[in-house]
This record gives structure tokens, sequence and C-alpha cells, in this order.
């Protein structure tokens, strides 16, 4: 059994994993450490099982494309006074199997065993199944 528990959010804007990686390029420019930062509201009250090993899967478009490591959770006050939450990302994209998701709002708990694989090495989303027979096998439950 696994001792970790992943995330999962849409990347709202991105038109793929492209474009992602260049949003957070520009930002990670920006850093002092040189790493992006995912800002939100909520503070995951399962933390230290995503620290422990834990991803964020991006969705993108309709479904999950890419994944990256959580680093850590920094705390960020805005000018506004609020507390907020950065999820601290490794630079490293990893991109995954394609597999669908509904539209939902902020980012929710995705367990290791429900989590797309990688893809393997040289490996693209070209050798995996097309997309009209995924969200077929998705809608009747196979996926």
């Amino acid at each position: 059994m696994d001792n970790f528990v992943n995330l999962i959010k849409l990347s709202v804007g991105s038109e793929n994993v492209e474009t992602l990686t260049a949003w957070q390029e520009t930002r990670r420019a920006q850093a002092s450490d040189g790493l992006a930062r995912h800002v939100t509201r909520m503070w995951p009250k399962r933390e230290p099982e995503i620290i422990a090993g834990g991803s964020i899967y991006w969705v993108i478009k309709g479904s999950i494309q890419c994944r990256q490591r959580i680093l850590r959770f920094d705390e960020i006050i805005g000018e506004d006074s609020i507390r907020r939450c950065a999820f601290v990302l490794d630079p490293q994209v990893v991109r995954t199997h394609a597999a669908l998701r509904r539209p939902f709002q902020g980012w929710r708990y995705l367990k290791p065993e429900d989590s797309p694989p990688d893809l393997r090495e040289g490996e693209s989303q070209q050798d995996t199944l097309p997309p009209e027979l995924n969200q077929a096998l998705a809608e009747i439950g196979v996926l």
C-alpha cells in the first residue's frame, strides 16, 4: 500500500503541456529559488501524505496529461492579508497516459491507484488509445 496521496487540479488556460510548462518557466524565473508555485486558498489537511511522495496531476482540456512532484507547501500572505497555500513544484513535468476528467473547482485528493501511469521514455500519447476510444471506455466505466 502506498503511504502518500496525490492531488488533481485543472490547469485553467493551458492548451497543452507545453503552454503549462511555458507559463511555469516564466513564474520560476521570478522566484528567488527558481521553483514554480501554484497558489490556492485552501491548505491540504493531508499535507504529510502529499509531501511523502505525492504529485499534482494536471487536467488540461478535459484529461489528465501530466504531473509534477509537490516538494513542499509555503505560506503566502497576500496584500489583502489573506493566508494562502503555495504548492511548491518540482520543475520536472512528467507526461502521463491521458485520463478523462470532468470539470471541477479547486483541487481534489487523488489516490495513487487512481492516478494514470507515467508515459515510458520515448512513448507519446499517440502510442496510447485514441481519445475517442478513451472517452467511450470512460463513459461506460472501463477507464
